[in-house]
């Protein structure tokens, strides 16, 4: 009890500096959630998108783990994939003991129904979605998980245009590149740490520090284009940076 009290608690703080304002029912919906699958935002186990809360495949990986899965299978229903057209279908199966017949999902993904940011990848998407079908049903999640889901607009506002006049050190005559960065985190309400990680494998660098001055203002653009197309994506692949948890193997 002690345990699911501080989960709610760290998780109540992390969402209103993520989030700003939660409504109440939003409150209520994530001490349910805490306290029935101590699920974490901190891991990246939950998104807040409009108003409403999204587990995410990591969440439900973890929630597999802490559940002692015993696996899970996923194969290809080759009757309703077209490789050519890039439509793919998948069916998972989630076995919560040995002795489990097995809790069934299944995914479909298409260029239709995915980001336009991850054309190409739609097979995985597929299949991604199916798991997070049959882990939902094996451990009763209700709530959709956030890969399942197509693209969000994003209502934010726009950035003012960036000055392209240079000053001494290369930068916008405007704001230096961090201080850009600083902006579109608190614009868009991104996790800092996440940005982090995901700019030190968009840079291909050990630490963000060896990034060149070019490869950062590359990425600071990429991630202002992503933001404002397409927010609930880059909310995805800044998840996937999330802490690690150990996958659930068959």
């Amino acid at each position: 009890m002690m345990k699911r009290l501080v989960t709610f608690q760290c998780n109540s703080k992390i969402a209103r500096r993520l989030w700003g304002h939660i409504s109440p029912t939003a409150l209520q919906g994530l001490n349910e959630l805490t306290s029935e699958y101590l699920l974490s935002i901190a891991s990246g186990d939950l998104l807040l998108l409009d108003g409403r809360w999204y587990v995410t495949h990591n969440g439900l990986l973890g929630l597999a783990r802490r559940n002692r899965c015993a696996g899970i299978s996923t194969h290809p229903v080759t009757g309703f994939c077209d490789p050519q057209s890039r439509r793919w279908t998948f069916e998972a199966t989630a076995y919560k003991t040995k002795a489990c017949r097995g809790f069934v999902g299944y995914g479909d993904a298409d260029p239709s129904n995915v980001s336009p940011l991850v054309h190409g990848a739609e097979m995985r998407v597929a299949e991604t979605r199916a798991v997070n079908r049959a882990l939902r049903k094996a451990y009763g999640i209700g709530i959709c998980s956030v890969e399942e889901i197509g693209t969000v607009p994003n209502t934010g506002e726009k950035l003012p245009p960036q000055n392209t006049n240079t000053n001494g050190n290369g930068y916008g005559a405007g704001p230096k590149v961090r201080d850009r960065l600083c902006q579109l985190i608190r614009q868009h309400q991104l996790d800092p740490e996440l940005v982090k990680a995901y700019a030190v494998d968009f840079c291909g660098t050990k630490t963000l520090r060896e990034a060149t001055r070019e490869q950062v203002e590359n990425f600071v653009q990429q991630l202002a284009d992503w933001a404002e197309k397409d927010r609930n994506a880059l909310l995805c692949q800044l998840n996937s940076y999330a802490r690690p948890k150990q996958e659930v193997v068959a």
